[in-house]
């Protein structure tokens, strides 16, 4: 077994059965015990069973009084819970848990999973961006997203709504992962419901999480790490100087990850985060043909991607301004991205213009104003 930064004095015992997973999952779900503790506790104290032991004395020597480690039944229940939604638990350490992740200082202790766990074995790119994305932004997370996976990479993401989501559709047929911020059968956002619902069934999802958690804001940047560290790259599309996004990409630079960005118009503030990476050191990403020069062949057999079916949005005219920027775009790649028809596109396109929302170029073209 590969541990890497993990080879703990005495041996760690694999998780393999249901009283082990019990005990590293109550072991991880006690008070003030995060990612790196776990970890650090296990390598002084040589296993598991020995760490969960000596948890209360630890407290006492750092002034933490009364405390009491997770109990058995509420592992127990969350390890319930969790097989009841479909679920399968992969322990640190186990043989099915992912091998990218093994060299994280902050790895995982415990991982809800459910699909295919057969996409973990193959090569990754993870693939962040806007959530407010433009048409431009969809489409080359979509081209982008189909051609690695026809190559033969695993598309990884984090289920959100914009360019995690096209990216996540586009390689639905090839092998995609989606990485969640809350538990393992918490959708979220709930217009994602139908994707989330494709992942169980085509490809995978995880969750560090405990099974049922509502996702909060400081989930986001430790799945972040989860997206970055399963990728041999993370590949980002239109990302504001202070997105989310670009914690993802130092997390892929602290990782020994490759970053790789999508450049965008200036005056567009949803792409000032790639134009930075860039000019930082990332790689500049036009077409899937630069990140195939950039991390040479990949060993595994390309798989041919058909197109997933997408439903309309609730609100097109809105759904219109996200998808549009400074840089016109041909109008019928919006009409396709939109996923109406080009009446009722003529009509939306009509009153926002007169509104002075939107501007028409030539070439069938048109930009926000």
């Amino acid at each position: 077994m590969k541990t890497g930064l993990f080879s703990y004095p005495t041996p760690f015992t694999p998780p393999t059965t249901e009283e082990n997973e019990l005990l590293v999952l109550r072991l991880f779900r006690s008070r003030r015990i995060g990612a790196t503790t776990f970890h650090r506790i296990i390598a002084e104290h040589g296993s598991v069973a020995a760490a969960f032991e000596a948890l209360p004395e630890i407290a006492r020597s750092a002034g933490v009084t009364d405390y009491s480690p997770c109990s058995e039944a509420a592992a127990l229940a969350e390890l319930n819970a969790g097989r009841k939604a479909g679920a399968r638990l992969l322990c640190f350490g186990a043989p099915d848990y992912p091998q990218a992740l093994y060299d994280l200082p902050d790895a995982p202790p415990v991982l809800w999973a459910m699909g295919d766990l057969g996409l973990l074995k193959r090569p990754a790119l993870a693939f962040v961006g806007a959530r407010s994305a433009s048409s431009l932004g969809r489409r080359m997370a979509e081209g982008l997203a189909r051609e690695a996976g026809e190559a033969g990479y695993v598309v990884v993401s984090g289920l959100a709504r914009g360019i995690d989501a096209e990216a996540h559709r586009a390689a639905l047929t090839t092998g995609t992962i989606g990485v969640q911020g809350g538990g393992i059968d918490v959708v979220y956002p709930k217009e994602n419901k139908a994707l989330h619902a494709d992942l169980a069934a085509q490809g995978l999802r995880l969750s560090e999480n405990p099974v049922g958690m509502p996702p909060q804001a400081r989930h986001f940047p430790q799945r972040n790490r989860i997206i970055s560290g399963l990728a041999r790259a993370t590949i980002v599309i239109e990302a504001a100087t202070k997105s989310g996004s670009l914690l993802t990409a130092r997390n892929a630079l602290d990782q020994g990850r490759e970053v790789m960005a999508v450049p965008g118009h200036p005056m567009d503030g949803r792409v000032g985060g790639c134009n930075l990476l860039i000019r930082d050191g990332a790689t500049l990403i036009r077409d899937f043909a630069d990140i195939a020069e950039a991390l040479g062949p990949v060993q595994t057999t390309p798989v041919p991607a058909p197109e997933a079916p997408l439903a309309a949005p609730e609100d097109p005219v809105q759904a219109l301004l996200e998808l549009l920027g400074p840089s016109p775009v041909l109008e019928e790649h919006v009409i396709r991205d939109l996923r109406i028809d080009a009446a009722s596109f003529a009509q939306i396109l009509t009153e926002l213009e007169l509104d002075g929302l939107v501007l028409r170029h030539a070439g069938s073209r048109i930009s926000l104003a």
